[in-house]
């Protein structure tokens, strides 16, 4: 995961009095769209999971994954990595620098080796600590004082102002509901392959392809998907089901060599052939920043050999994930729900066709003519 080419040299700006207006043009400078982030650090903590917490929380997601990991560590830095290389963020400005302690400060080192991000870092005093001192003697580093300077480096160069919020696309409190996620909880079981395997385009064969989001949906979606969850996979897996209508089990037959960047494509694998079989699906732009964003996690956290998208035991978290979103399958009408009003009935469509098999009539077996 790391570049072939050093990063920039960093940046580090002496504001030597603690002027409000170096804080305030960081912070103003800050536009996820634009690919800028401004980080001001929680006060009272020094861990280095704390800042990782906190860079998520400037990327707008919830700072907790959910899960078990390893010996019980969040991977937030590995989450943090993965969304900062697939949004792209290209510039990150951390403002009371001079309070680093020498493991957070060579973890933003490390940050910017894998993301090749311009790191800017403000230091309001009028030196540096010896601790950041010491720990930025293993990269290129410039120090400025000047604050036009500074407010290149929190913008970039020209100076970019960040233009007007887009206007929220629906009150975030109303369901969506996809017809695609009906199968999400799907009781087909297909299996990973194990051999090497290049499956061709889909062939919709035995279910209807899921009609494409529109673009206001799809950007109600991504909104939604980015606020709701910081874990890389799990918005992935639900983004994956909206443009597969694959199940939970098909899509944790994916791996990271599963998809290709270049041509826009996720393989999913079905040798069983429970449904279409091992087939490669379009990925539309749209979903692109979610699967890149679940490969590099997934690259960094486990290697190539392990799920690309979210696993089976991950189906509750999952389902949690996307009610926080606010995102769902069709409903069953209220005379036919088996839960009480207001939770979610992801098997309705699983429960419905079952009924209707047990409902055909047993076929006559007609003797042989032998």
């Amino acid at each position: 995961m790391f570049l072939a080419a050093p990063p920039p040299p960093v940046t580090v700006v002496i504001d030597r009095h603690d002027d409000a207006i170096h804080t305030h043009t960081a912070l103003a400078a800050h536009h996820l769209p634009s690919g800028r982030i401004t980080l001001h650090p929680g006060p009272g903590t020094t861990s280095e999971t704390g800042l990782a917490h906190d860079l998520l929380a400037a990327l707008g997601k919830p700072p907790l994954l959910p899960g078990r990991f390893p010996a019980g560590r969040q991977p937030a830095w590995q989450a943090t990595t993965a969304w900062m290389t697939a949004l792209p963020v290209t510039r990150l400005t951390v403002l009371r620098a001079h309070r680093l302690t020498a493991g957070r400060a060579m973890r933003l080192l490390q940050l910017q080796a894998l993301t090749d991000v311009h790191l800017t870092l403000v230091c309001h005093r009028p030196h540096l600590p010896a601790a950041l001192h010491q720990t930025l003697r293993t990269v290129d580093y410039s120090v400025t004082a000047d604050f036009e300077a500074a407010r290149r480096h929190y913008y970039g160069t020209p100076i970019t102002e960040p233009p007007p919020a887009d206007e929220p696309s629906g009150p975030a409190s109303r369901w969506l509901t996809l017809p695609a996620l009906d199968r999400l909880v799907s009781y087909d079981s297909p299996r990973p392959c194990t051999d090497p395997c290049m499956p061709p385009p889909i062939i919709w064969r035995h279910r209807p392809p899921p009609v494409p989001l529109t673009a206001r949906t799809a950007q109600r979606v991504v909104h939604r998907l980015h606020a709701a969850t910081a874990h890389p996979r799990l918005a992935a897996a639900v983004a994956a089901a909206l443009f597969t209508g694959a199940s939970l089990q098909q899509l944790a037959t994916a791996r990271p060599r599963d998809y290709d960047t270049a041509a826009a494509t996720l393989a999913l694998h079905d040798r069983a052939r429970y449904t279409d079989g091992c087939a490669a699906y379009p990925v539309p732009p749209w979903a692109g920043i979610f699967l890149r964003a679940a490969a590099c996690f997934t690259r960094l956290v486990s290697g190539e050999d392990q799920e690309l998208l979210a696993a089976p035991g991950d189906r509750g978290h999952l389902l949690r994930m996307a009610e926080t979103a606010r995102l769902r399958p069709p409903q069953p009408p209220a005379a036919r729900r088996k839960g009480p009003v207001g939770r979610m009935e992801w098997d309705w469509r699983e429960r419905q066709e079952a009924e209707r098999y047990e409902a055909m009539p047993a076929r006559r077996v007609r003797p042989s003519r032998r």
